[in-house]
């Protein structure tokens, strides 16, 4: 029996695919759960369209996070931070502090996109990796200074 996948189903397929399943799969256990459509003309057209609509909008949202990329890509974030006598850090600059800060910046960035190896426990200079969906990375400059008081 020729059937379209609703959702992704393991060791089957993927949603929207049309595949070939023994009789007694799809009447007993696939088409009562509701996770396929019998492949009819009307349905296959359907899915067609169901799987058009997918790929335009995959394509919007790669294209919208290479513009976030592209516009973190080499930006320069600073951090003011109180400092002891000896310029020691009264607090540690962490993914959340640089995601808190890029979200100033006007960049929605998660703290878990953020990659670095320990948090910034001293003044100065550090490149900071953001990860970003569809295997793009762009990669920032943190830099941590001396508040003035």
């Amino acid at each position: 029996m020729r059937v379209i996948l609703l959702q992704d189903i393991e060791k089957l397929g993927k949603k929207y695919e049309v595949k070939n399943v023994s009789d007694g799969y799809a009447r007993n256990f696939l088409i009562p759960k509701g996770l396929v459509k019998m492949a009819t003309e009307k349905n296959l057209k359907w899915a067609e369209e169901q799987r058009e609509i997918k790929e335009k909008r995959a394509e919007q949202e790669l294209e919208k996070i290479e513009n976030i990329a592209s516009a973190i890509d080499g930006q320069e974030i600073i951090i003011a931070v109180k400092t002891g006598e000896k310029e020691q850090l009264f607090e540690t600059i962490t993914s959340k502090k640089i995601s808190e800060t890029l979200k100033e910046m006007g960049f929605n960035v998660k703290a878990s996109q953020i990659e670095i190896k320990e948090p910034i426990k001293e003044l100065g200079e550090f490149p900071v990796k953001i990860k970003f969906e569809h295997n793009l990375e762009g990669e920032v400059k943190v830099i941590v200074v001396e508040k003035k008081l």
